[in-house]
């Protein structure tokens, strides 16, 4: 955490009490442990949306040029690449989630509805950024992993898709929804 997040979150803990249940309560009411998503609903901050996002884009960069390496040692073709980048981006997003809600104790099933909750639509939104990034940069499709086109087009679609998917993390957190889910179980 780095030290303006801790001093986000020590300003909110002294007009909020936190039950690391994913609840907050205003300060002087008692604490109301194992409340749902929605209850979440109005309390968004930008930090909490950049640690989402952050948290999003790590799986999806991980996975999509996992899928890129793999598309490229194997000979594909841009398409069945991107497709496999795309499938892996969503596999390691979903895993990063599955890891901390299992660790918090849930079952895989449940931990596997959380993870798709909290994620499928930061990485939808993540991914369709991204590749459109890379689609329509001239010659980045076409580019090589050793050719610096590739990974500028590549690494600058991952830093337009964060600051396209922040205010969204934000505005679903906002709701109850999102990495509100995770955070009301990876918390608790």
């Amino acid at each position: 955490m780095s030290h303006d997040e801790h001093q986000a979150h020590a300003e909110h803990d002294r007009t909020h009490r936190h039950d690391h249940s994913g609840g907050h309560e205003p300060a002087g009411r008692p604490r109301q442990p194992g409340r749902r998503p929605e209850q979440h609903r109005g309390h968004a901050s930008w930090a909490m949306a950049v640690t989402a996002t952050l948290h999003c884009l790590t799986g999806c960069a991980v996975g999509e040029i996992l899928g890129m390496v793999v598309g490229t040692a194997l000979g594909w073709g841009n398409v069945p690449t991107m497709v496999v980048a795309i499938l892996l981006a969503f596999l390691f997003g979903y895993s990063l989630t599955l890891l901390s809600v299992r660790r918090a104790g849930l079952d895989l099933r449940a931990a596997v509805k959380v993870a798709l909750a909290a994620d499928t639509v930061s990485i939808a939104v993540m991914e369709l950024v991204d590749n459109a990034i890379v689609a329509f940069t001239p010659g980045a499709m076409d580019a090589q992993l050793s050719d610096g086109l590739f990974w500028a087009a590549l690494l600058g679609g991952f830093a337009v898709a964060f600051l396209i998917t922040t205010p969204v993390n934000k505005w679903m957190i906002a709701r109850g929804k999102g990495h509100a889910v995770a955070h009301t179980h990876a918390h608790g």
